[in-house]
């Protein structure tokens, strides 16, 4: 009888225990981050999947353990925006990370649940990705490149700070990028103020030589980079152009200037890549995007070449050099 209570028990505590043991040895669910483009391959340095993987590895979220990476590129043909962030919503992708305006757009329309995290410029308020810097609401939240605005006209007030000839200024635009319209605004308004002349000049084709034939038409004697992606990552042709025209220039990021371009005012995009992969970790490991505040950059950098100074025969005024926050030689 004792025998039998014993092999009933055992039986019945296999059949609880057994399942139950089971489930705990599940490996953990790996998660999916979709990250979305508007431009090629490889995206700019200053945000893409291997900074991503980089950052969160720091973070001690790994790459193929924790998680898996779906990249989608637009390819510079923004209409493909809409269906690539479907693409991602039906993988069932736990964060989706937007940059710039129309990819966030095209996220947001796809999904009202799937956290997304972006990165942009502007009044994300104002164009209605969320309620609140401080309180985003819904499943929207990220990292702004500027503190207010595009920054736009401080860089122009630089630039003709260092070039005080420059009397009329070429805005180098991306062809059929809407997401530059309040940049653009922003620098028009600024060039009256300071009394320079702006000439817009669209890069069409990716065809940078043509671009700055027409600059050198229009007799612009300084050239002020719009903040884009597609710039980002063309940097070195753009920066062999303004060489070629000997033309002095103002970009967004220090890597453009480490790379030759004369001068950049900005964020730091080292510092941005974190931010971005420390919002993804938090909401990897549970928050939501409605408790992460908008975050905006803390500190802004005054980068200058000075060997492109001195290629272009420019000296930099004291006033200015007193502010630089480093230098390249």
């Amino acid at each position: 009888m004792m025998e039998r209570r014993t092999f009933v028990g055992t039986l019945a505590g296999g059949l609880l225990g057994g399942p139950l043991a089971a489930h705990a040895q599940q490996p953990p669910r790996v998660l999916r981050l979709g990250y979305l483009h508007p431009g090629r391959r490889p995206a700019s340095p200053t945000l893409n999947p291997t900074s991503l993987v980089t950052n969160l590895r720091e973070l001690g979220t790994t790459e193929g353990r924790d998680y898996v990476i779906e990249a989608r590129y637009a390819e510079e043909k923004s209409e493909q925006l809409p269906a690539l962030a479907r693409e991602l919503v039906q993988l069932k992708c736990d964060v989706i990370v937007a940059i710039g305006g129309l990819p966030i757009q095209a996220a947001m329309a796809a999904t009202s649940t799937i956290p997304i995290v972006f990165l942009t410029i502007g009044d994300p308020v104002a164009r209605g990705y969320v309620a609140s810097l401080a309180r985003p609401g819904g499943n929207v939240t990220g990292i702004l490149i500027a503190p207010e605005g595009t920054l736009g006209e401080k860089r122009l007030a630089l630039l003709k700070e260092l070039v005080p000839r420059a009397t009329r200024v070429a805005m180098l635009v991306p062809e059929g990028d809407t997401a530059a319209s309040p940049q653009r605004q922003e620098v028009r308004q600024a060039a009256e103020r300071l009394g320079v002349e702006l000439v817009v000049v669209e890069v069409i084709g990716g065809d940078y030589a043509k671009a700055f034939t027409s600059i050198s038409a229009a007799r612009a004697t300084a050239v002020f980079v719009a903040a884009a992606a597609r710039f980002d990552r063309d940097r070195q042709k753009i920066i062999e152009q303004a060489a070629l025209h000997r033309l002095p220039a103002i970009y967004e990021w220090p890597h453009q200037v480490k790379d030759g371009g004369l001068m950049s005012y900005g964020a730091s995009a080292v510092d941005i890549n974190r931010r971005i992969a420390a919002y993804v970790d938090r909401i990897f490991k549970g928050t939501a995007p409605k408790d992460l505040p908008v975050e905006l950059p803390t500190k802004l950098q005054l980068v200058v070449n000075l060997k492109t100074a001195k290629a272009l025969g420019l000296k930099i005024p004291q006033a200015l050099l007193l502010r630089i926050d480093e230098v390249f030689e």
